[in-house]
């Protein structure tokens, strides 16, 4: 029989990647989208446009809001889904000291809605939590499930309101809801204000000739970084486990914005320091140092581990970028001058 999904945040980079895994085994796949004055569905067109004429299709655009519990729960009843991924949220963090309350009402508060939702409408369906690894902070790594939690943005406070609130329902309830507490993950998809991918693009811009300088906050900041089609691929591998759980997802290996700098310019065959310039505006209030996840957890019970390392994630988003950006220019689509 198969099986029907919701994902919230489905055009964003990990619901994309999760809708394309989902639908490769023969899932019903059900996005939640807000309703917004612009297209935002970049990252998901070339699914859409697969299954726009296709009278089977399995692929689905639904109007809703984390902030609007009657959406919610309006969905549940009609769609009745066997599994939830709760993606949804306002996930950058230097945006979350700007907008704090927004931050903790969709991302914080709208896990709650989810998760109650589904327990007025009997709804049996796994359900899948994107917790962040922001919600350690300031404790030294490497950080693993029983890590204490610290955090140092209005979006890792969300994130932990999140996180408690789904174990509360999985031990109030009975419900089978599991928490992934995913470090960075980047790809080509990520959104173009994260500072990985502000880097490749620029990078694309600079090796086209049309960006002189890039403008970078704190480059000594450590990240876990990993490759987002193989985290999506763990947050399935939790749904499909008899007993709900929390899981750290990481590789291991920690990296500092400034390494990343310097193998993405490298790979372009550009001079990092001729082009990068250090602007206070972007650094955090409060600065998360130094961020290495311990997945020893999901490599024994899930059997997760990642294939793609720093060196050759760095590759793909760099070329990615450039590719992209060449094409728009032989298309005519670039007009913007060099600055």
């Amino acid at each position: 029989m198969t099986k029907r999904a919701l994902i919230t945040g489905l055009t964003g980079q990990d619901g994309s990647y999760l809708a394309e895994l989902l639908l490769s085994k023969d899932y019903e796949v059900y996005g939640l989208r807000r309703r917004s004055s612009s297209f935002n569905t970049g990252r998901i067109d070339h699914l859409l446009n697969d299954f726009r004429h296709d009278k089977n299709a399995k692929l689905f655009l639904e109007y809703g809001d984390l902030a609007d519990a009657s959406s919610l729960a309006r969905l549940l009843y009609r769609l009745h889904p066997d599994e939830i991924y709760n993606l949804g949220a306002q996930s950058h963090v230097h945006v979350s000291f700007e907008m704090p309350e927004y931050t903790g009402d969709v991302t914080g508060l709208g896990s709650v809605r989810i998760l109650e939702a589904v327990r007025e409408s009997g709804v049996r369906a796994t359900i899948y939590q994107a917790s962040s690894s922001e919600m350690f902070g300031s404790e030294p790594p490497p950080q693993n499930e029983n890590t204490p939690f610290h955090p140092r943005s209005p979006y890792g406070c969300a994130k932990v309101y999140a996180h408690h609130i789904a174990v509360n329902y999985r031990e109030s309830y009975g419900m089978h809801v599991s928490n992934g507490i995913l470090f960075n993950h980047e790809s080509p998809r990520r959104g173009e204000n994260f500072v990985t991918r502000k880097i490749t693009q620029a990078i694309a811009r600079i090796h086209c000739g049309l960006q002189k300088k890039l403008y970078l906050g704190n480059l000594d900041a450590k990240r876990d970084w990993g490759y987002a089609p193989e985290y999506v691929e763990a947050m399935w591998m939790m749904l499909q486990q008899d007993t709900p759980d929390d899981y750290v997802i990481a590789t291991g290996e920690t990296h500092s914005v400034r390494e990343f700098v310097i193998e993405a310019f490298a790979h372009a065959g550009l001079d990092w320091e001729k082009h990068v310039e250090i602007d206070p505006v972007y650094y955090r209030p409060a600065e998360v140092d130094n961020l290495r996840g311990d997945a020893s957890k999901a490599r024994v019970k899930l059997g997760w581990t990642p294939k793609v390392g720093f060196d050759e994630l760095v590759r793909i988003m760099v070329d990615a970028d450039i590719e992209s950006l060449e094409e728009r220019l032989r298309r005519g689509e670039e007009y913007i001058k060099s600055s």
